[in-house]
């Protein structure tokens, strides 16, 4: 597995969007088996301070998030890889049952973004899914609101002890 840390650029990204380290301290799982792919994502994200470890199949991810859950904050899987493709993966972090497991935000990222498609990736546990190809401000904003809404449900789980 590869990580990659950028939390030292202080860029603009594409189409005037302030991007400079708006992730820094997050640590992104990146399931994905296509090389380019994972490249596109690492470009995209370079300038906001996120963490990103690569996993090249759903069984790599797996294994990297239950070897240590705690860190990651966020995963976005590919649908359609081999070994193991996304939703065996994600179902099989659901099935871990911690509460990280159960609550990570999972993005699925995938050319198939039919009504059929996206509702069967919620039924798989999916937190959302993003269109490929990636665009720079769909992936952003998908992101910041990802991550709000995670801030706020630990914030509530946390109140509802």
């Amino acid at each position: 597995n590869t990580a990659l840390c950028h939390a030292d650029s202080h860029t603009h990204g594409e189409c005037g969007l302030i991007v400079e380290n708006i992730f820094a301290g997050k640590t992104i799982l990146l399931a994905e088996d296509n090389e380019i792919n994972s490249e596109i994502v690492l470009a995209l994200l370079d300038k906001t301070g996120v963490c990103i470890e690569l996993a090249e199949n759903g069984q790599k991810a797996l294994d990297m998030f239950t070897a240590d859950e705690r860190k990651y904050d966020l995963i976005l899987m590919d649908i359609h890889m081999p070994v193991m493709d996304g939703y065996e993966a994600v179902r099989r972090i659901r099935a871990l049952g911690s509460g990280k497991a159960l609550s990570i935000p999972i993005i699925a990222l995938t050319a198939n973004v039919f009504k059929d498609d996206v509702e069967q990736m919620k039924a798989g546990a999916m937190s959302d899914h993003l269109g490929k190809p990636i665009e720079f401000e769909k992936l952003i904003q998908k992101l910041k609101i990802t991550y709000r809404k995670f801030r706020t449900f630990e914030k509530w789980k946390q109140l509802t002890k």
